[in-house]
């Protein structure tokens, strides 16, 4: 079985080997309520009060535009900032909220109450989802046999074939596993052209041109894109939930 093939765009959105956030920070935002009925917004404190402890924040009137909030009450407010924040409001709370990145896309993970605990959540969520998940062991059905022919006549040669393509080949001597170590993730664009001084089309060219199958060219992309670093196929591993199966 055969199936449809997909341009890169369409398999990113919905990538199965991603997991975890990128770029996890922490961002302080000050919860305001303001007027009759209208539900709370979130802003961060504009840079000339970032100094400013959370209990000289809380339970004081602000006020507030699309972008910044200003303490109003005990805090001196020059004239042009004054101008720019036409809203008035009371700040509720001080709000640590925990972002990050996914395929470069932004996320709100959760929000803490603390710096602290912000911290402490930033912590955990990077040793449990970061770096340290980088190894895949997935099922060979994952691949037509086209392409699990084109890996064993590669590793069977014993012969380094990197050669620009950005993975390598390799063989696993104790089960019928085969394990590509992915080169220069994650493949996007601007780190592609910081370290190659290319576009990830490019590669995807040359990839297909050294007679690279597309259907392992496609998995090879959606696990580079995702920072994975090795990746093996083997018949005996599970399939991934979201990944197509090719059938016999």
């Amino acid at each position: 079985m055969n199936p449809t093939h997909h341009s890169p765009a369409l398999l990113v959105a919905s990538n199965p080997f991603a997991r975890g956030y990128d770029n996890l920070h922490i961002e302080r935002l000050l919860l305001i309520t303001y007027e009759n009925d209208c539900p709370p917004c979130f802003r961060p404190v504009h840079d000339s009060q970032a100094h400013l402890p959370d209990n000289e924040l809380q339970l004081l009137p602000c006020l507030f535009n699309e972008d910044f909030a200003l303490i109003s009450e005990g805090q001196s407010i020059p004239d042009e900032l004054d101008e720019r924040c036409p809203s008035t409001g009371l700040v509720r709370q001080v709000i640590y909220a925990v972002m990050g990145e996914m395929l470069n896309e932004r996320h709100h993970v959760g929000d803490l109450y603390s710096l602290e605990e912000a911290q402490a959540k930033v912590h955990h969520l990077s040793f449990e989802t970061g770096h340290y998940s980088r190894a895949w062991e997935i099922s060979t059905a994952h691949l037509p046999e086209e392409a699990m022919l084109h890996l064993e006549e590669w590793v069977s040669h014993f012969v380094p074939r990197q050669n620009g393509l950005l993975f390598e080949i390799f063989t696993l001597p104790d089960c019928c596993g085969i394990g590509c170590e992915l080169i220069g993730t994650p493949w996007t664009d601007e780190n592609l052209l910081n370290i190659e001084g290319n576009r990830y089309s490019s590669l995807r060219q040359e990839q297909l041109d050294a007679g690279i199958p597309e259907a392992l060219v496609n998995v090879l992309y959606l696990a580079a894109l995702a920072d994975v670093r090795l990746l093996i196929f083997d018949p005996d591993a599970a399939v991934l939930n979201g990944l197509v199966i090719f059938d016999e």
